[in-house]
């Protein structure tokens, strides 16, 4: 059982590594398919609307989906539609072809998105310790991947339609190849259980699982009203994450004069935290439990855009947007992690639910700032963000199903054997 387990946590960090990495190869040749499609930057806006459109879409229809026929089959066809879909914008001749190009990469990267975070949570709860946060990681890395590869094709006088062809053949293959490994839809195979005195199987605080393998009935009604909230919290704190993505750069550049080479260092800055504090927040979570890293994570996250909102000059603003990233890091993924293990039952249903939620704040990020900013400078406007995280420190408490500072729905990990 541990090798499977094993194997399907590697197969898990494959599909999030490719999800990262199509998705970045769109983004690296966005400027290219503009300019072959003869489209303006006004249209593009307004077509890119239309990738978040498809992605919401799919990630509302796949959740059900994962819960009814189990991820093992679900999660190798939503990567391999978005693996396939990422050469339809490079076929595009124009901004009526690219729009529905658009919409069905976005329905098969939201469908992927859903899908490989669902069997994450069930690869979570067989290890019985938090592993969430590495898998969000790997998400990033795919996408520094996607940045060298394109930049290699482009320097080599690629065009859109050959390079995106090529890596849609190279995910299919990924998308098959790890598919071997992904566990059965009954369930994960789990390194420890504890028999209670009634002769039920505890698999995580709340969540009890009696002889017939049915989830609890207490922790399906508590579901609804708590899924919603850590939805809220997905849509603040993605919209967070969005204006570090939309405008740190414009920040440096703006408000404090920097070069545009020097402003460019702001999401550099932030891009690494995200990526450094994930690759770390699963084994601070073991110690002190996934409600003091949304706490803690989310107050931190305050505090350092804060000092970025308020900095006099470039290095300071620099720290401000690397703390802000640390503290940012972990909270999102013990967002799924709670919403995945709430019901085990429905956990497709409620991870696109406050993933849904939390792509719409991501989208809302320039939506909401661009507007504020006809107001009060830039760097005020981030002080809705600060807020944002501010709220998510106070009410991190929803994450903790059962006995405090443990992970939601995987339970105490006292000495036990790792995989």
């Amino acid at each position: 059982m541990e090798k499977s387990l094993r194997a399907a946590r590697l197969a898990t960090f494959a599909y999030f590594v490719l999800n990262g990495f199509l998705l970045g190869m769109w983004i690296v040749h966005i400027p290219t398919v503009e300019e072959h499609t003869g489209i303006s930057h006004a249209v593009l806006g307004w077509l890119l609307l239309l990738l978040g459109g498809g992605a919401f879409a799919g990630m509302q229809l796949v959740g059900p989906l994962a819960d009814r026929f189990g991820s093992r089959k679900v999660v190798p066809l939503s990567a391999a539609l978005c693996s396939a879909a990422l050469l339809l914008p490079g076929l595009a001749a124009d901004a009526w072809t690219l729009g529905p190009a658009l919409f069905v990469f976005g329905f098969g990267n939201g469908c992927l998105d859903v899908s490989m975070n669902t069997h994450a949570v069930q690869v979570e709860r067989g290890y019985g310790r938090p592993i969430m946060s590495a898998f969000h990681a790997l998400f990033s890395i795919g996408g520094v991947i996607a940045a060298l590869v394109g930049a290699l094709t482009l320097s080599l006088g690629w065009s859109a339609a050959t390079t995106l062809g090529a890596m849609a053949v190279l995910g299919l293959v990924a998308a098959a190849l790890a598919s071997r490994a992904l566990l059965p839809p009954e369930s994960a195979p789990s390194k420890e259980t504890t028999a209670t005195e009634n002769g039920a199987t505890e698999t995580g605080p709340g969540e009890a699982v009696t002889e017939n393998g049915t989830a609890g009935a207490a922790a399906g009604r508590r579901a609804p009203s708590r899924i919603w909230i850590l939805a809220a919290l997905a849509f603040m704190l993605m919209l967070s994450e969005g204006v570090a993505n939309d405008w740190s750069v414009l920040h440096l550049k703006d408000v404090l004069d920097a070069p545009e080479a020097t402003a460019a260092f702001a999401y550099g800055a932030f891009a690494t935290a995200m990526t450094v504090g994930r690759l770390l927040t699963d084994r601070v979570a073991a110690r002190i439990g996934t409600v003091a890293v949304v706490r803690y994570g989310s107050g931190v996250a305050a505090v350092g855009l804060t000092v970025a909102t308020l900095a006099p000059a470039v290095p300071l603003a620099l720290v401000g947007w690397t703390i802000f990233g640390i503290g940012l890091s972990g909270c999102v993924p013990q967002l799924f992690s709670a919403a995945g293990h709430a019901d085990p039952g429905a956990a497709g249903a409620n991870v696109s639910r406050v993933a849904g939620l939390g792509y719409l704040g991501m989208l809302a990020g320039p939506a909401v700032i661009g507007p504020m900013t006809h107001l009060m400078p830039l760097n005020l406007a981030f002080f809705l963000p600060v807020a944002f995280c501010a709220v998510a420190c106070f009410t991190a408490p929803i994450l903790r199903t059962g006995q405090p500072d443990e992970a939601p729905g995987v339970g105490p990990a006292p000495a036990r054997q790792q995989a």
